[in-house]
């Protein structure tokens, strides 16, 4: 925008400059030139990053922070499902080796010892993604160029959270396996 001196006088004056050039590059030819011009003219150079650094700090942040507190969030649910999956387990040892010593397959006891943690990480992550879009208009707010609803972020959130959780229930039902069940029968 160009406001003459003379209608408007300012002891500043902004010169925005945009070029391909390297910034540093620029920044040395436009203190020669401006000194040529007047070697006692009293002037400041800012790249326009450093200028936006200041107005985007809170906004950088608020993802710092929220990305963290994800970080923790998965890292607490992931303890809680693993935590979940082992007392179950550990409380169905025995049925487990009942049916290890009847001649049940490998395949058929991994799906007893997860199936009820694979419905709970289902209706755990549609409970999640719920809360996820709602609560992604919030985020909307605080967090720079957030885009509301972005499917490939929401999927991928789920499918990890989903993978973690499998992960997290296939270690427990491992062990089970690897329990001999003779030794799983003899105890009371």
């Amino acid at each position: 925008m160009f406001l003459p001196l003379l209608q408007r006088p300012t002891h500043l004056t902004d010169l925005v400059v945009r070029s391909d050039r390297d910034p540093q590059e620029l920044a040395t030819d436009i203190r020669s030139r401006l000194r040529s011009l007047d070697s006692g003219l009293p002037f400041t150079l800012q790249m326009w990053t450093d200028g936006l650094a200041l107005a985007l700090f809170p906004s950088h942040v608020a993802t710092v922070s929220l990305g963290v507190l994800g970080i923790m969030g998965a890292v607490l649910s992931i303890t809680g499902i693993f935590g979940m999956a082992a007392y179950s387990v550990s409380k169905r040892l025995r049925e487990l080796g009942i049916r290890v010593a009847l001649g049940a397959q490998r395949k058929e006891v991994l799906q007893a010892a997860l199936g009820r943690a694979a419905k709970l990480l289902a209706i755990g992550s549609a409970a999640g993604l719920g809360l996820g879009i709602l609560a992604t208009r919030v985020l909307a707010f605080i967090v720079y160029q957030a885009t509301p609803r972005d499917p490939l972020v929401l999927a991928g959130v789920v499918l990890a959270m989903a993978l973690l959780g499998l992960l997290a229930t296939w270690i427990p039902a491992q062990r089970a396996l690897s329990v001999d069940p003779l030794i799983l029968l003899r105890e009371d």
